[in-house]
């Protein structure tokens, strides 16, 4: 299928790795032209290198997403550069463990610098750029938003967030014929995740007992798949859908888990 993606300009915020990479690395494969925004210089560098050698085309942009200025700069850079901007997906953040008995106001505002703000101010300057194009928003989310995970207030809050702004962006952006969706990611194997299982005590074991509680094929989610998913959604093919929160899980935050074992 095509996805009629040919020289669309797609900013990608935390493009450089994980969910974010796999994103560029799709929409590279299908034409494209990810720009990654991302703090890490190098980083971005390596990963516009790598989609290069595979014969795509990529541009990255340094940008410490967290100061509200450097949102505005990135976009202006890329809007600069291509003359257009046809889709933002929102996707940097991080689940840094900002909980309510021991954390304080100060690490909380932080972490909604860190998740969510930006996601409003990347939307916000790329919007008239994204009118002209007609084109599409697509937010990352977690499930941790609907389910809760314990110690992660201010990561759930900015999940809620994001949920929240993806509605009320498709409302307020219909009239312009730009689309808003927002993919919801529940156990994906990225290398945060990674990281993050090895800091336990027995990670195989704490791995094995997460798969099993996924539906569908009691594996994690691939980034790919996420990916997939999100490069459609930004896609013509899509072109009557906004406004939907699609978890690409498994079926790990709506099915029922007995029938795992059943």
């Amino acid at each position: 299928m095509d996805l009629e993606l040919e020289n669309k300009v797609i900013i990608v915020s935390g493009g450089a790795k994980g969910i974010g990479r796999s994103i560029a690395d799709v929409l590279a494969a299908e034409g494209a032209i990810p720009v990654i925004i991302g703090r890490d210089a190098q980083d971005n560098a390596r990963a516009v290198a790598e989609i290069e050698q595979e014969g795509g085309q990529a541009f990255q942009i340094a940008a410490e997403l967290s100061k509200p200025e450097q949102c505005e700069k990135a976009v202006k850079a890329a809007a600069d550069r291509y003359g257009r901007i046809d889709g933002l997906v929102n996707n940097a953040g991080v689940n840094d463990g900002v909980g309510l008995e021991n954390a304080s106001y100060e690490k909380f505002m932080i972490s909604l610098h860190n998740n969510l703000v930006h996601y409003y101010l990347l939307a916000h300057y790329a919007l008239p750029a994204l009118k002209e194009s007609k084109g599409a928003i697509v937010n990352i989310s977690s499930k941790t938003a609907e389910t809760g995970q314990g110690g992660t207030s201010a990561y759930a809050a900015a999940n809620g967030g994001r949920n929240a702004l993806t509605r009320e962006w498709a409302v307020e952006l219909a009239r312009y014929s730009i689309r808003v969706n927002a993919i919801i990611v529940a156990e994906s194997w990225t290398p945060a995740y990674e990281k993050w299982i090895n800091t336990l005590p027995d990670p195989q074991e704490k791995l094995k007992e997460i798969t099993s509680k996924i539906p569908l094929g009691n594996r994690m989610t691939s980034p790919k798949e996420i990916a997939n998913t999100t490069v459609f959604l930004l896609s013509a093919r899509s072109s009557h859908t906004t406004g939907q929160l699609i978890h690409v899980d498994g079926g790990y935050v709506h099915l029922d888990r007995a029938m795992v074992n059943g």
